[in-house]
This record gives structure tokens, C-alpha cells and sequence, in this order.
């Protein structure tokens, strides 16, 4: 029999392999090329394999069995052993194992979780000088048209490496936590199932985003795929690492919900409850309240803050994020269909 292939014959000698061609010597690779295989060798060994087992007890012989019930990526954010990866790839499993890249696997625990930025921080120990941290970027110098680069494990492959420009900045998803999350990157690198949690690069190995969804009827890679900014990530996971949760400024109000405000017409973010001695209470600010014959009286609607404004009460959740407790905010707001303003002093 013949087997066939791709190379020049070589004269017969009766032997099977006879008919096979010598191979074409290769001469160099390109510049690009030899950027990118740099790249993935030095950015691999942050990166690494989580998997989300859940534990059943059998009821008659209370055996505890461990089932894998899911998959993604994650990398190394320092040399202490705190992991990044995506809060929707850990939040259906009871127990959670790490795979680094030298496929040694270890046990992981949940440091904290922000669900309404779809990061989590985990933490495992290992033997001294095992962890390599990825390098941090920057994302808001970034350009449409940048090259960058994915490692993740996608449908379970692990250490795969995928390349694309960035396609669009600014964009807008909504959370796990159902709130959304601001100035995403979009991207046409290749996003998988199980990419998430991974990180985005540039061209210089730095992280400047966290892959975290795709968009696509079908679940596979449609060419467009949505990063969570490196800026945004990188207060996050150090209030996790440090707090265990976001220490948000807050105002001292609990807000109307949504669809509330959405049949009654309200454009911004209208006060529903005052939290005593916060700071909204401080500058005399007022809540909704109810009659005793039920005539409900308007709380305040706060419509712009440090002249930005104000359209609904995510504007004002986000808004929030670029202050710190202790800061002094300029609120604008309407009191029965008045224009008034109000220096409130955010708490924790």
C-alpha cells in the first residue's frame, strides 16, 4: 500500500515507507511569529485550570461522592496564592480545585466574590516560588485595533492561545449580579466555554482584561467576545483581597426599585428609605412615604452627582464606584418637581 503526504518522492528502496518525500527545510519564522510564541511562553505559566466539583452525600451509606460540574480559567494575580477568575465559573460548586500549568492540582478556597462584576478571588498554597504572577496593564490607554491575545482552557482544552484585535471600547453587559458593567472591551479573539476567567494581553503579556463572556446563539465563538477592563478588575480584587467584599461609598439610602420608577415615569434614582446617621440623612434629604389614608408622597429623585448625570439607579451605583468613603459629593436633585442641591459626605 502507498501512503501518501506532502513532501518530494524519494527513489524506491522496497521498503513500506519507500514512496514518502523528504521534507522542505524550514528557513525562518516571521518576526510576528516568533512575538507571539514568546508570548504564549512566558504568559502560560500564569495561567491555569479551575474546576467546580460539587459533593453528594448518599442518604443509606452516607458516602460523599465528588462530581465535576464545571470548568474555566483563571490566573495568578500574585505570589501569596490569590487567583482571578470569573464569580460565574465557581458559583455552582461546593469544592474547587486549581490546575497550574505544571499540572500539579490543589484545593482552593474563596477568598471573596463581587457577583455584579462576575469576579472572584480564590487562594491556594503551594510549595514556595510555584506561582508566577501575570504582569498588570493598563486599559483605559488601550485602542480599538490593538492587537491582544486569550489563554484559556476552552471546551476543556487547556493552555490554549488565541489571537485578535481589540474590535470596540465602552461597551455594556450586564453581570451575573444583574447589574451591568461598564467600558468593556470587545474583542474577536476566539472565546470559548471555559475561556472564562482567563486573561486578555497585549502584545506585551500584561493583562488588561479578564474574558468573561461570549456573544453567540449558538455558545461557540461568533467573533465576538467581552473582557472585563484590567482598571476595573484591579480595584475590585484588591478590595476582595483585603476586605473579602467591594467597600462601596455609600450614600445612606435605600433606592426605589426599578420597576417602580419605570411605571411611574421617574427619570433618576428616587429615595425610597433613609439609613440613620448616614450621610443622605446629614444633608436633609427625605424618602418616599405613605399616608394613612395611602397617598404616597414622592421621596427625593437624585439627578445628577458632581455633574454627571443621573438617568436611573445604576448611573448612580456606578457612578459611586469612582469615589471613596469620606469623599465629599455635590448632589442635584428634585423635591415636588423642584430643582435642589446638597453636599452629602459618603460612608462605608
Amino acid at each position: 500500500q502507498t501512503n501518501v503526504s506532502n513532501t518530494a518522492d524519494i527513489p524506491s528502496t522496497g521498503t513500506r515507507n519507500s514512496s514518502r518525500r523528504a521534507t522542505d527545510s524550514i528557513i525562518y519564522l516571521t518576526h510576528d511569529e516568533k512575538s507571539t510564541i514568546d508570548l504564549f511562553e512566558k504568559s502560560a505559566p500564569s495561567v491555569c485550570y479551575i474546576t467546580t466539583i460539587n459533593q453528594q452525600r448518599d442518604m443509606w451509606s452516607r458516602n460523599i461522592t465528588e462530581i465535576p460540574s464545571g470548568s474555566g480559567s483563571g490566573f495568578i494575580w500574585d505570589t501569596q496564592g490569590h487567583i482571578i477568575t470569573n464569580y460565574h465559573v465557581i458559583q455552582n460548586g461546593t469544592k474547587l480545585k486549581v490546575t497550574l500549568s505544571d499540572r500539579t492540582s490543589w484545593d482552593a478556597e474563596v477568598v471573596g466574590i463581587e457577583p455584579n462584576k462576575d469576579l472572584a478571588v480564590l487562594k491556594v498554597k503551594t510549595k514556595p516560588g510555584a506561582l508566577r504572577p501575570i504582569p498588570l496593564g493598563q486599559s483605559s490607554t488601550l485602542k480599538v485595533g490593538q492587537s491582544v491575545y486569550a489563554i484559556g482552557n476552552p471546551f476543556g482544552l487547556d493552555q490554549s492561545l488565541t489571537t485578535g484585535v481589540i474590535s470596540a471600547l465602552g461597551r455594556e453587559i450586564i453581570s451575573v449580579g444583574g447589574r451591568p458593567i461598564r467600558d468593556v472591551i470587545q474583542t474577536d479573539a476566539a472565546i470559548n466555554p471555559g475561556n472564562s476567567g482567563g486573561p486578555l494581553l497585549d502584545s506585551y503579556g500584561r493583562l488588561i482584561g479578564v474574558n468573561t463572556m461570549i456573544y453567540s446563539p449558538s455558545g461557540a465563538s461568533a467573533g465576538i467576545g467581552f473582557s472585563i477592563p484590567v482598571d476595573e478588575v484591579n480595584w475590585v480584587v484588591s478590595d476582595l483581597i483585603k476586605y473579602g467584599e467591594v467597600k462601596r461609598p455609600k450614600i445612606g439610602i435605600e433606592l426605589l426599585p426599578p420597576q417602580y420608577a419605570q411605571n411611574w415615569g421617574i427619570e433618576g434614582a428616587m429615595i425610597m428609605g433613609i439609613v440613620p446617621g448616614g450621610g443622605a440623612e446629614q444633608a436633609g434629604l427625605r424618602a418616599l412615604e405613605q399616608t394613612r389614608n395611602g397617598e404616597i408622597i414622592f421621596g427625593d429623585i437624585i439627578t445628577e452627582v458632581n455633574g454627571s448625570k443621573i438617568t436611573n439607579n445604576n448611573d448612580l451605583f456606578l457612578l459611586l464606584e469612582k469615589y471613596n468613603p469620606g469623599d465629599k459629593i455635590k448632589v442635584k436633585y428634585l423635591r415636588n418637581e423642584q430643582e435642589k442641591t446638597a453636599e452629602v459626605v459618603l460612608g462605608v
